[in-house]
């Protein structure tokens, strides 16, 4: 007998496994980066609302740095008739002359922005590693002394003396 079924000839082929895979990892993988977009955009939002809170945050400590900066030029220009006084007028001059350059670095401070500031100095440290590691040890030895003192006059205040 013979075969009497005929192909259908608009029919598709059969789908094969391979393809059944490929068209479904298409359709996950497509799902996936759909899924994926609003949270690279929350994350993104995240990123920049953190960014400028810390702008905001290094700008009020910059204007505070330098209000204090500008308070130090005040004491040290108060303190040059002292020095007149005790000294001589030529190292009041002296004093004068500090106060004055502790003043101008203040208004500079003031003046200038947070990215221009850490600009300048990435510029600086680049150009003079070795005074930067210096300045920065300094620094440290410092507010090391300053945490000290502090935790020793509390201590001295609550009547225990066991620095």
């Amino acid at each position: 007998m013979p075969n009497t079924a005929k192909s259908k000839p608009n029919s598709p082929p059969a789908a094969t496994p391979k393809k059944t895979a490929t068209r479904g990892l298409t359709k996950i993988t497509a799902s996936k980066g759909k899924a994926q977009r609003p949270v690279k955009d929350e994350i993104n939002n995240l990123k920049d609302k953190a960014a400028d809170q810390a702008r905001t945050a290094a700008e009020r400590g910059k204007d505070k740095a330098a209000e204090a900066v500008g308070g130090i030029g005040k004491l040290i220009r108060d303190s040059a008739e002292t020095v007149d006084g005790s000294v001589g007028k030529q190292y009041g001059d002296y004093v004068r002359s500090a106060a004055d350059a502790v003043e101008d670095f203040a208004g500079k401070v003031d003046a200038k922005k947070v990215d221009d500031i850490v600009t300048d100095a990435r510029d600086f440290i680049r150009k003079s590693p070795a005074i930067a590691i210096g300045a920065a040890a300094a620094v440290g030895f410092l507010i090391s002394r300053l945490v000290r003192s502090g935790r020793d006059s509390r201590l001295v205040r609550s009547g225990r003396d066991d620095a």
